[in-house]
């Protein structure tokens, strides 16, 4: 059975300086500039979460080319009622292809990516459209001694826990223990025909905060 850890967290934004705006006013800290992603036609910024963890804020690069492809994280398809929202969360596998293959729902296809001189694999849904609307995780490995978290600056800010709430619960706890996920996520249930959504729980230097999908 292959094995999987809470990796980051994805804020999506019609804007960059929107979302990184909103960390900020959330938690207190502003994320630094990450790179763009030329294949996607999008950009981030970065906040150290933990030793191991992220988060990122991700919109469509106003400046590049838009790839023959939906982008990532339904960025082509925004919400006009949550133009920044906690969109995705990723899980770190040593075997993506494995994990992908033992998931009982498609994750999509497993495709290299890179940001500047940051190269990994992420499994990406051919529509753009996360699992169960992003309560159900990416999936990402990185090569050996390439995490980003190697090179971020100490925020202070500390991942605690995540949650989703997704009308079919019970299948996004089969799927994360079909890829072997470990680490400290919850789902919950919620009636048939309501939004799912995602909520972060940071411990900041001014106490802690939250991070939900809608805004």
């Amino acid at each position: 059975m292959p094995c999987s850890q809470l990796d980051h967290i994805t804020i999506s934004a019609l804007s960059l300086a929107a979302g990184v705006e909103y960390v900020r006013e959330t938690l207190g800290i502003t994320p630094q500039f990450g790179g763009e992603h030329s294949r996607m036609g999008t950009h981030n910024c970065v906040l150290k979460l933990g030793e191991t963890v992220y988060l990122e804020v991700m919109a469509i690069n106003p400046d590049a080319q838009r790839p023959d492809r939906p982008r990532w994280f339904q960025l082509d398809e925004p919400d006009p009622n949550r133009p920044v929202r906690l969109a995705a969360w990723a899980v770190r596998t040593d075997d993506i292809q494995a994990a992908v293959a033992a998931s009982p729902v498609a994750l999509g296809n497993v495709e290299p990516m890179s940001r500047g001189k940051i190269h990994w694999l992420i499994s990406i849904p051919k529509d753009g459209r996360p699992a169960f609307q992003g309560v159900a995780p990416t999936l990402i490995q990185w090569p050996a001694g390439t995490h980003p978290t190697n090179t971020l600056a100490d925020s202070g800010c500390f991942l605690t826990r995540l949650e989703g709430f997704h009308p079919q619960a019970e299948k996004v706890r089969s799927l994360l223990q079909a890829i072997g996920f470990e680490g400290n996520f919850h789902v919950s249930s919620l009636p048939s025909g309501e939004q799912a959504y995602l909520v972060a729980h940071i411990q900041t230097p001014a106490g802690p905060r939250q991070l939900g999908s809608a805004v």
